[in-house]
């Protein structure tokens, strides 16, 4: 592909952008204002950024007050003088929501990690949190208390290894490399992606993202703690999947255990699509969240 290709997608829905101080750190917020509509809070994954929700925005009904944070050390946001684990992102999460809406349960949708952080979130305050949409948010795989020596070690070992992210020769390599990753994305949404996930520097396109999230938890992920949290959650779930997404190759056992502890739950599984479907089908994906969200609702 040429670089005079990469035209960048074109917005339909403008974003204002907005800061708040939260726990100390510098949050980034995209936030489409819609026309009187719900409170609808998008969380993205690991590493991605909150623009890059632009796609499925688009999408959904223009009524909807829309709002996208950047995690901490992700996108736009500062990056954590501390750690990047699961309990950070809950008691950002916690600290966000008391700013954008103390009063009034939300409605929540996350993606891969921002599933996940989502799904604990609503079982820890479900009070908060009205109703919740997974996508591609399902748990991780168990682990075993045996392999806790091991992952210590490890942990130890990358302290102390320099963390720095390499910038790209060009934007148009840059571009490259991420549709050869994702073949299934038209370019101009690998152009939009490609602007919020990196910034220029003097050496070429440069990640936003802290380099540190590859840093592994000293904790274990432990299922049985995610699985009581899932328990009581109050609000109904979507789980949305992509056909070719990794999940499908887990052990089905483990994902019909996870599915028994939602008390409410839905679940769509998208054609021809993968891992990243709010880049990869923004109007499936928003047609099934807003029949979800609005249409059950009435």
């Amino acid at each position: 592909m040429n670089a005079h290709d990469w035209t960048c997608y074109p917005p339909q829905r403008i974003s204002n952008p907005e800061t708040l101080d939260i726990r100390g750190l510098a949050y980034h917020l995209q936030r489409w204002p819609g026309q009187g509509g719900p409170l609808c809070i998008l969380l993205h994954g690991w590493m991605d950024a909150g623009a890059t929700f632009q796609f499925l925005v688009d999408a959904l009904p223009p009524s909807w007050d829309v709002i996208a944070p950047d995690w901490r050390g992700c996108g736009q946001s500062a990056w954590s003088p501390g750690s990047y684990y699961f309990p950070e992102y809950l008691a950002d999460l916690d600290a966000l929501l008391n700013v954008l809406s103390p009063e009034i349960p939300v409605w929540l949708v996350g993606h891969s990690m921002g599933g996940n952080v989502a799904s604990l979130y609503a079982g820890i305050r479900p009070e908060r949190i009205s109703r919740l949409v997974s996508l591609e948010g399902l748990g991780l795989p168990p682990s075993q208390a045996s392999q806790a020596p091991q992952n210590y070690q490890a942990w130890l070992r990358e302290q102390g290894a320099p963390r720095k992210n390499r910038p790209y020769a060009a934007w148009s390599s840059f571009m490259e490399r991420l549709h050869q990753a994702n073949p299934r994305l038209p370019a101009e949404r690998v152009a939009f992606i490609a602007h919020a996930w990196a910034k220029d520097s003097a050496e070429g396109p440069l990640l936003r993202a802290d380099p540190r999230h590859k840093v592994r938890s000293p904790i274990l992920y432990r299922l049985e703690e995610a699985r009581a949290c899932w328990r009581r959650i109050q609000a109904p779930v979507l789980w949305v999947l992509g056909e070719h997404t990794p999940f499908v190759r887990l052990n089905q056992t483990l994902l019909d255990e996870n599915r028994a502890c939602f008390r409410d739950l839905r679940e769509i599984c998208l054609a021809d699509c993968g891992h990243m479907i709010h880049h990869e089908q923004p109007e499936a994906v928003a047609e099934a969240i807003a029949h979800f969200l609005v249409m059950e609702n009435a």
